[in-house]
């Protein structure tokens, strides 16, 4: 897929990504979670590309949905506050060891509308990330990155793109194996045949990245004095956060005020010393545009309105499950700073003809493998034989 052809830069996506993110947090009502939905999807539709990576979207608000039934039935059967009950269930006491609550007994309407509102705020949390993952670019991202990020940008970029190129690979390997069978279907030892070869899959991708990596030279130049000082004070400053947190917890508000300001301190002075002696290579960066500063303007509009609503004071932000079960209710202005997340699907995609993949944006066949005289489509078909055969 060619990520190049969005037209918006990758620190855009993650920007309006965390906006987004933002936003569901300061408006965790259903309602507005519905439209910040309705803006994603909007989105992911205009600017996806025709690839088996960004049915990576489905399988993560597949999986969003089956987390967040799963939490509202743990909550519906672990917590009780005397409230109406749809229903009783026969229920049992755990041991003083294991917490002494109870399980199952009545099931409560304000309980069950409570943790169905959390767990849809978690499905809009997955939804952003998903559509994030199909449109943006890793590479071009990684390469934003300041240097005393790179590495830990480098590993994440890696987990990023885990779940669109195991989509892929499943995809690839499924469509093997019916080409081994001649289209027909054969449910015996599927299973074996779909693990093995995505498990290869993988196993040669990580090769072949330790490979790259190796040739160019990464992690052999030793670090300058100063990276020594940057890592140190990296160090310092992650060991400050993190006594700032607990001085919070234990409502030391001074200490927590000075170790914050000294993990700051330190985290600024790491990212100063990081590129001294060593910069990354970067061929052919991508400026930001003034399509990316209109399109940054806007998704900022969602958190800073939804900011300055709850300053003054609008209840409609959160909705509070209370005895009459009050449906949740919306109001214009908080609806109208959620709709600016949706400033992406107005800049139209450009239709270029992509490098190096087939057309429609797929990749081909025998993309991606070694050269062993063999198309793509053989090697898996290979492989999903001796898999069979094992």
């Amino acid at each position: 897929m060619n990520r190049r052809s969005s037209p918006l830069h990758s620190v855009t996506w993650l920007l309006w990504a965390v906006a987004a993110a933002v936003s569901l947090q300061l408006a965790p009502n259903p309602l507005y979670v519905t439209v910040v939905l309705a803006a994603v999807v909007l989105v992911f539709e205009t600017h996806r590309v025709a690839s088996r990576t960004s049915r990576a979207f489905g399988l993560l608000l597949g999986v969003a949905v089956a987390f967040s039934l799963l939490r509202v039935g743990l909550i519906v059967a672990t917590t009780h506050t005397g409230g109406s009950a749809i229903v009783s269930l026969p229920h049992l006491t755990l041991p003083r060891l294991l917490g002494g609550f109870e399980v199952g007994g009545a099931v409560e309407w304000g309980v069950l509308w409570t943790a169905a509102a959390e767990g849809f705020v978690v499905i809009g949390v997955m939804a952003i990330f998903g559509a994030f993952n199909s449109v943006a670019s890793h590479h071009e991202l990684l390469q934003a990155m300041p240097r005393a990020f790179h590495e830990p940008g480098l590993i994440v970029t890696v987990a990023l793109a885990f779940v669109p190129s195991t989509v892929a690979a499943v995809q690839t390997v499924r469509e093997a194996d019916r080409a081994r069978t001649g289209g027909r279907v054969v449910r015996r030892g599927r299973a074996v045949r779909l693990v093995i070869p995505v498990l290869e899959t993988g196993l040669e991708r990580a090769v072949s990245l330790a490979e790259s990596m190796d040739s160019r030279g990464f992690g052999r130049g030793r670090p300058t004095a100063a990276q020594r000082i940057s890592g140190w004070l990296g160090l310092l400053s992650l060991l400050a956060l993190s006594g700032a947190m607990v001085a919070l917890v234990g409502r030391a508000d001074a200490t927590a005020t000075l170790l914050a300001l000294a993990g700051v301190a330190a985290l600024v002075g790491a990212v100063v010393l990081a590129p001294i002696g060593n910069a990354t290579s970067r061929y052919r960066p991508r400026p930001l545009t003034r399509t990316d500063a209109l399109v940054l303007l806007a998704s900022a509009i969602a958190p800073v309105g939804l900011g300055l609503c709850a300053v003054a004071g609008d209840h409609t932000l959160r909705w509070a499950v209370d005895a009459h079960l009050t449906l949740p209710r919306l109001h214009p202005l908080p609806t109208l700073s959620l709709l600016a997340l949706a400033a992406p699907a107005a800049v139209p995609r450009p239709v270029d003809a992509p490098t190096g993949i087939g057309s429609a944006g797929i990749a081909p066949a025998d993309a991606g493998l070694p050269e062993t005289g063999l198309t793509g489509a053989q090697a898996l078909a290979g492989r999903t034989r001796s898999a069979a055969s094992a």
